[in-house]
């Protein structure tokens, strides 16, 4: 029997530790049918520090899926993953190391990755097992190990030969300060503050000359063309010409586009390979030479002449006095614009030509649209930022980093005809920078000597094949295909992730494992919102406002910050308010103290009890919990946690606990009812269970004492008890039993005060024992007669948006006549002070009055009168 006061630090971290070594939540190791596997794609969190408590919210709310599932008869796989692969591992070892990681050859350096992750990744596991998170963690990988590196380059031959890669001399999304090309879903806009400055370009072979707005003038020795609108009838004669780039002195055509934007600027435009976007489709749709002026460092080049060396910022600080002192420099301007930037580091980006590997995108978005629609969204509405992803695509995903951390492409080049040769799969996984390739020579021109591919893949290139890593995706060189060794999982249930990495993971997962296997890779999304600070600010380290877990569990119990995850509709940001927590540990310590008194109730409870002969209200009580859980059951399989919460914390504080509870007590210990015993147990056991998906901890503790001594979380989710039940006879004793409390409060009465008299005008017929029983009414009599009580006016209230500009300066008179009840009231018209208001202009207010003997107390679905001598 549960004793003293609840310890949840005890208690937590024994059942923590009992869940790891009984192997509670793991996956069974035999044949599963894939109707009853549950399978859960789990984010691998990117090991470039600590776990923060985003990630406690968002593994919490998987947590809740995962044992709700398990309850109701599922194999749930809930696997956990380390993405230790790529740029972020890098800037974490470089971090910590006080490294760079040009400084290494790359296994070196690769080795030193390993070894700083290696702490995080244990960390990262305690963490997850300190919460009560219920992965089997017999199911975890890295997304660096050889099994998930051979994956990935599997992967990577398979879209090879189905023609949907390809690699190519092309300008990439470049960021100067990681140095490696970066895709487009790692952008973000930036609202920056610059300048506009207007520059006078000469028109070659005359006098004339036109005015170019640019923001960034150190590209001008990049420029290599001018564009002007077809529209723009009063530049149109420059078309054909060629003009002078001041200070740089080269001369490039004139040309004509209709990208040319004639809201911005002048309406002339500069071309410099390259700047953004639209400088990439005029250089490619023109045939336009190619000058590069930075490179992969932010560096000016050779192109830049007397500027060469300095950074672009730099740059730009020299040249803009230069065009002053020139005279071509007009006018200079503040502005604040968007600027892309690397969403890592901040960077600005640049645009390169470098030779890159790419996945191509752009000739399947509307089959990538179809898939996403195929999918169930939790919630509906985060479909839509699907969507205009898709809708916004302008670049096919460049998967190839230039970094030492990250899994190689099986790829080597002949060093003649830079014919592509790709690793035999039975050799995966392979570096090619220290192993050789599957040939002697090259099978065009016949040359034996190779240069290896020293880019490794994007990381998300790998992250965006956890499905089938989890489902043992591999060659079967017998069958010589792509099999899953575990088809029951695929597609996955479910796709938990933060509605920030839509467009990174979500999207790269239905892209890659589309192509691979031709199915949608989920049956469903549920997308987390993030966690805010308690001004509902965004967490961040440089604002100084993060909470972390441990900070945050020094003080309160697990299982409080597991009802608190569970307070905000999927998908909407969460605010950190320990007032959360606090009303969760009210929660855990009801019930543990209502566990305690049940218990004490039902120790000769039968284990059967035939139901018809149930006392009505337990009948009542039984039948309206099956009806609470049936909303409980539909929220949480809509991932409405916070409603399935809240409706089954009030049903269990206020009926069962405040009302119904106090009625079974009475009845259990003056008469060993056993209707009362039976109907007590059984209600409690029901709360266990459901409550056990959110109150992990705690539910366990009191499980395995009270009952079976198996775990809560083994249990089967309640199925209808199938009860008849006159529910507005229970709804309205419950009500009758809370106002009579309530009377005796007021009136400063003990709650075992007697009562002489009460009558109840509604329906609680059958009930008006444990009415009186409960609350020591020695008389208590019910009708559903109408009372003798009077509906009186009380005041009126006037609609002054209607009243003020209708009657103006009449207002105060029809005041001064409302507050003197000089008024009348004429169908649904009002006449005070000479005029007629309509029904829309006024509100009446009324109250009800009781002049009989005793004393009106009103409530919920009844009207009460107590007489007491006293």
């Amino acid at each position: 029997m549960p004793s003293g006061e609840y310890d949840p630090e005890t208690v937590e971290a024994k059942w923590q530790e009992r869940w790891v070594d009984e192997d509670l939540y793991a996956y069974p190791e035999r044949a599963v049918d894939p109707d009853t596997v549950f399978s859960i794609d789990s984010p691998p969190p990117t090991v470039s520090g600590s776990l923060h408590w985003g990630h406690v919210y968002g593994f919490t709310l998987q947590d809740f899926v995962a044992r709700f599932n398990r309850m109701r008869g599922k194999e749930v796989y809930f696997p956990f993953g380390y993405d230790d692969n790529g740029i972020a591992s890098e800037l974490l070892t470089e971090d910590e190391l006080d490294i760079k990681h040009q400084d290494y050859e790359r296994r070196e350096f690769q080795k030193l990755c390993r070894e700083v992750t290696s702490k995080y990744e244990s960390e990262f596991t305690e963490k997850m097992q300190n919460l009560g998170i219920s992965i089997d963690w017999d199911q975890t990988y890295q997304t660096i190990s050889p099994e998930v590196q051979r994956v990935s380059q599997l992967s990577f031959i398979d879209l090879y030969e189905k023609d949907r890669q390809y690699r190519q001399r092309a300008p990439a999304i470049w960021c100067p300060e990681c140095e490696t090309a970066i895709s487009q879903v790692e952008t973000e806009d930036d609202e920056q503050h610059s300048h506009f400055h207007d520059i006078e370009f000469g028109v070659a072979d005359s006098d004339e000359s036109f005015v170019i707005s640019t923001t960034r003038p150190e590209l001008l020795p990049a420029c290599v063309a001018v564009f002007v609108h077809p529209d723009d009838d009063e530049n149109e004669h420059l078309v054909g010409q060629e003009a002078t780039v001041p200070l740089f002195g080269q001369q490039v055509p004139i040309l004509e586009d209709e990208r040319v934007d004639l809201e911005t600027g002048t309406g002339l435009v500069m071309c410099c390979t390259f700047g953004d976007q639209t400088d990439i489709e005029w250089y490619q749709a023109h045939d336009l030479p190619l000058r590069i002026a930075i490179d992969e460092s932010g560096t000016m080049t050779e192109e830049a002449g007397e500027y060469a060396g300095l950074s672009a910022h730099e740059a730009r600080e020299k040249i803009v006095p230069d065009l002053e002192d020139s005279g071509a420099l007009l006018d200079k301007r503040a502005i604040t614009h968007a600027v892309k930037v690397h969403e890592r580091c901040d960077t600005s980006v640049e645009f390169l030509v470098k030779d890159q590997w790419y996945i191509k995108l752009l000739d399947k978005r509307e089959e990538y649209l179809e898939a996403g629609e195929q999918m169930d969204w939790f919630p509906e509405k985060m479909f839509t930022r699907y969507k205009n992803w898709i809708e916004g695509l302008q670049w096919d995903w460049a998967i190839s980093r230039q970094r030492s951390s990250g899994i190689p492409f099986p790829v080597w080049y002949c060093e003649d005809c830079e014919h592509a040769v790709v690793a035999d799969r039975e050799d995966l996984p392979v570096d090619p920078l220290s192993d050789d390739p599957p040939v002697d020579s090259c099978p065009d021109c016949g040359n034996d000597e190779f240069v290896a591919e020293d880019d490794v893949f994007d990381t998300w290139a790998t992250s965006s094949l956890t499905p089938l890593i989890n489902g043992g995706w591999d060659w079967n060189p017998e069958t010589e295909e792509m099999e899953l060794e575990r088809p029951e999982l695929y597609p996955f249930d479910m796709r938990p992730q933060g509605h920030d990495i839509i467009s990174f993971w979500l999207f790269h997962t239905v892209v890659k494992c589309y192509e691979h296997t031709g199915e949608v890779p989920f049956d469903s999304v549920m997308i987390n919102g993030m966690v805010l600070d308690e001004n509902r600010e965004k967490m961040s380290k440089s604002v100084g406002n993060v909470v972390s877990p441990d900070e945050v569990l020094e003080k309160f119990p697990v299982d409080a910050a597991r009802y608190w995850a569970a307070g905000s509709a999927v998908g909407d940001d969460l605010p950190y308010q320990e007032k959360g927590l606090v009303a969760g540990e009210k929660l855990m310590r009801k019930l543990w103290n209502a566990s305690k008194l049940v218990e004490s109730l039902t120790e000769d409870a039968p284990a059967e009890f035939d139901h018809d002969d149930l006392q009505e209200i337990d009948r009542w009580l039984l039948a309206s919990l099956d009806r609470e859980l049936e909303f409980v059951t539909e929220k949480l399989e809509n991932r409405e946690f916070s409603k399935a919460r809240d409706r089954l914390r009030s049903f269990f504080w206020h009926t069962f606990c405040d009302d119904y509870l106090e009625i079974a007590k009475q009845r259990v210990r003056e008469s060993d009812d056993p209707s009362a015993a039976y109907t007590l147990r059984t209600a409690h056991q029901r709360f266990l269970v459901c409550f056990a998906p959110i109150l992990a901890h705690v539910t366990e503790e009191l499980w395995r004492d009270m009952y079976d001594g198996a775990s809560v979380h083994d249990q089967s989710w309640p199925e209808p008890l199938g009860l008849d039940a006159d529910f507005e006879a229970g709804e309205t004793a419950m009500a009758v039993v809370g106002a009579l409390r309530k009377y005796k409060s007021d009136a400063q009465l003990s709650m075992n005060a007697p009562l002489d008299e009460v009558e109840v005008y509604g329906h609680v017929s059958g009930l008006e024992a444990d009415i009186s029983g409960v609350m020591h009414v020695e008389s208590l009599t019910s009708t559903d007669e109408e009372p003798p009580i009077e509906s009186v006016i009380s005041g009126i209230d006037l609609d002054y948006s209607i009243v003020g500009p209708e009657f103006g300066s009449k207002v105060p008179d029809i005041e001064a006549a409302l507050a003197q009840d000089d008024y009348e009231l004429v169908d649904d018209e009002l006449h005070v002070a000479g005029v007629e208001l309509g029904p829309d202009a006024f509100e009446v207010n009324e109250e009800r009055t009781y002049s009989g003997e005793g004393e009106f107390v009103e409530t919920e679905g009844a009207l009460v009168i107590v007489k007491n001598d006293d």
